[in-house]
């Protein structure tokens, strides 16, 4: 994940740029750069490491110019370094890109390019894109005759597969920005005399109250008279503007009525952005983030505690499945308030995990200074670069999730759930039991999984719907076995959270030793029955799941049943369905959690409850 900003107006645009990367950092850490153009030159200034550096770069070797470029990077081809740094060049320094995303068939362009003479200087999947504008615009075949930078843009992207968001500029057609969004966020900023493009809207929040959002597949063409918009085809498109207030919470909604609905929506993102550049394509290989524990270490661990609060412990407890499934390591998960208190058998064999959205909730900090104390290595789960866990850890998986204002934690799961399954794989790689064939499996229905929860997104209205058959009831009970079971607790958390309507998870099983009893005419019974018809322990679980359903519904219960594509019997007894798309039993748990997002928040606003700031709870918990 990366951030980038452009600016061309009557302002000096280094100020601008800075200030708009600033706002972007928690989307990137690793490296910056701008470049800006004045009197028809071209000056770019680049920096490892946070942005801090780059200022002092700029301190040292001052620029200027009324257009330009910047960019926050978290490296996804090639290592952080200045080198690596956005922007990118072409061969000649005419044209200079800044990217967010991937592009997945960079080495094929890259053989091509070389063959035509282009010389590469760096390791990343981005200089290629600076590289095939060039040709273009230089008006090499396909076409003879030199093109605009737009046109040439408008050829380019046309090539590109993956997810990119883009900001281009050239010397060779000056006074003009290029903006791309194909699949990561892009917003236009409409001044007065003033023209902005950024990955979120905090960037430009203070130059203009006007504004609006690429869709996939947009072109704009930023140039002091305006703004043109364009689909890949050349042909032109509009985008509503929005007028958004100066209040900087309001502003990010970006649309949406709630911070938790968009955050909701967010999902496919941050789910993409947390397992971007940790896979390699070629071989399945997955790459954590720095660490201070070796592969040996990982190898040599006897055991892992999970230590977590809230929505954090239910992705723990789905954490604790995968990793004892794929990596065969017996895990514990804790509640973090609870663990310190219990004098915990620790010691220099266990490896500790934190999982925490914050990277400040006090008990999860108390939690891991016991285990440090004990000896204990520790691993942060954290989606807040610099926090307290993931400083005081020996490594940290960042989710890349984003800001996340909501309080219910919505993407904050998804993302921690995508986490913890890289580092499963991760793990059973390591130790040597996960075959390539396996992985490779696995991998592959990770990277279909965004594209499946856009899928469930579509499917809202239905979910709004469903929301009116409960929003006058008192109580809820959610049904799961295996790794479905912290997804019931999970589903439950939301509905307590958000709606105030009293709600329990429980395994599926555990039905008949008491919860039987709290089943009445009309009681809301949410049963998770997804299947992996692929896996024979799966189908086992589902027909045991079946049976508890059977047993509900014979005591008057009211089914709402989330089943996979090609379901026959439990979409017999359910009284609600959702239907989700086929992947493995642990991504399946990420798809179910959206619907049961969705319907705990439409059940919410239909009894005006405060979605956003549920009474009595605060985002991050940082006292006892």
């Amino acid at each position: 994940m990366s951030g980038i900003i452009g600016y061309i107006g009557n302002k000096r645009v280094v100020p601008v740029l800075l200030e708009g990367l600033q706002r972007l950092q928690y989307r990137g850490y690793d490296s910056a750069g701008l470049a800006a153009i004045k009197d028809g030159k071209l000056a770019i200034r680049r920096s490892s490491g946070k942005l801090r550096n780059l200022e002092e770069v700029i301190r040292l070797d001052p620029l200027d110019g009324t257009y330009g470029i910047g960019h926050t990077r978290w490296a996804t081809h090639g290592a952080p370094t200045e080198e690596n740094a956005h922007p990118h060049r072409d061969c000649h320094g005419t044209v200079v890109v800044v990217h967010n995303g991937i592009i997945e068939n960079y080495m094929e362009l890259k053989e091509e390019l070389a063959a035509e003479g282009h010389t590469f200087l760096t390791e990343t999947d981005t200089e290629v894109i600076a590289h095939l504008i060039e040709k273009y615009l230089n008006g090499q075949p396909p076409n003879t005759q030199p093109l605009t930078l737009d046109e040439a843009v408008r050829i380019a992207v046309q090539r590109l597969t993956g997810v990119f968001a883009l900001a281009i500029i050239s010397t060779k057609d000056l006074n003009k920005i290029v903006a791309v969004r194909q699949g990561p966020p892009a917003v236009i900023g409409l001044g007065k005399d003033e023209y902005l493009v950024a990955s979120d809207v905090p960037a430009i929040l203070y130059h203009t109250r006007d504004l609006f959002f690429l869709a996939d597949g947009d072109i704009a063409v930023l140039t002091p008279n305006g703004v043109k918009l364009m689909d890949f085809a050349g042909q032109p498109v509009t985008r509503r503007v929005q007028h958004i207030s100066w209040d900087p919470i309001l502003a990010e909604k970006g649309g949406f009525r709630h911070f938790t609905l968009k955050e909701i929506y967010e999902q496919p993102r941050a789910v993409r952005d947390t397992a971007l550049g940790r896979v390699s394509p070629e071989t399945g290989q997955i790459f954590l983030d720095e660490m201070e524990i070796t592969e040996d270490e990982f190898r040599s661990f006897r055991e892992i505690k999970i230590v977590a609060a809230g929505t954090s412990r239910h992705a723990g407890l789905a954490g604790k499945m995968m990793i004892e499934r794929l990596a065969r390591v017996p895990v514990e998960v804790d509640y973090a308030s609870e663990f310190r208190y219990r004098d915990p058998l620790v010691d220099p064999r266990t490896l500790t995990v934190l999982i925490t959205q914050s990277g400040e909730t006090a008990d999860t900090i108390a939690g891991q200074r016991e285990a440090q104390a004990k000896g204990s290595k520790t691993l942060a789960i954290c989606n807040v670069l610099g926090s307290m866990v993931p400083r005081e850890a020996n490594g940290c998986i960042y989710t890349h999730a984003g800001p996340e204002i909501g309080v219910g934690s919505t993407k904050t799961f998804s993302s921690q759930m995508t986490a913890l399954y890289l580092f499963s794989v991760y793990l059973g790689q390591v130790r040597g039991l996960l075959p390539p064939a396996e992985s490779k499996q696995l991998l592959t229905a990770l990277a279909a999984l965004p594209r499946q929860l856009e899928s469930v997104l579509q499917k809202d209205e239905e979910f709004e719907e469903l929301a009116r058959h409960f929003d006058r009831s008192s109580d809820f009970l959610y049904l799961g076995r295996g790794v479905h079971f912290p997804i019931a607790l999970e589903g439950a958390h939301k509905m307590k959270k958000l709606s105030y309507i009293h709600a329990e998870g429980y395994p599926a099983g555990e039905m008949k030793h008491g919860p039987n009893a709290l089943i009445t005419d009309g009681l809301p019974v949410v049963a998770i029955a997804t299947c992996d018809w692929d896996s024979a322990d799966s189908k086992s679980r589902y027909e045991r799941t079946s049976s508890n359903i059977e047993e509900a519904k014979a005591r008057g219960a009211v089914i709402v049943a989330l089943v996979t594509e090609g379901d026959r019997e439990v979409h017999a007894m359910a009284d609600h369905l959702i239907v989700l798309p086929r992947s493995n039993e642990w991504l399946s748990a990420i798809l179910e959690v959206v619907p049961l997002q969705l319907l705990a928040y439409h059940i919410a606003v239909l009894r005006g409850c405060d979605v956003d700031q549920p009474r009595n709870l605060a985002k991050s918990v940082t006292v006892e």
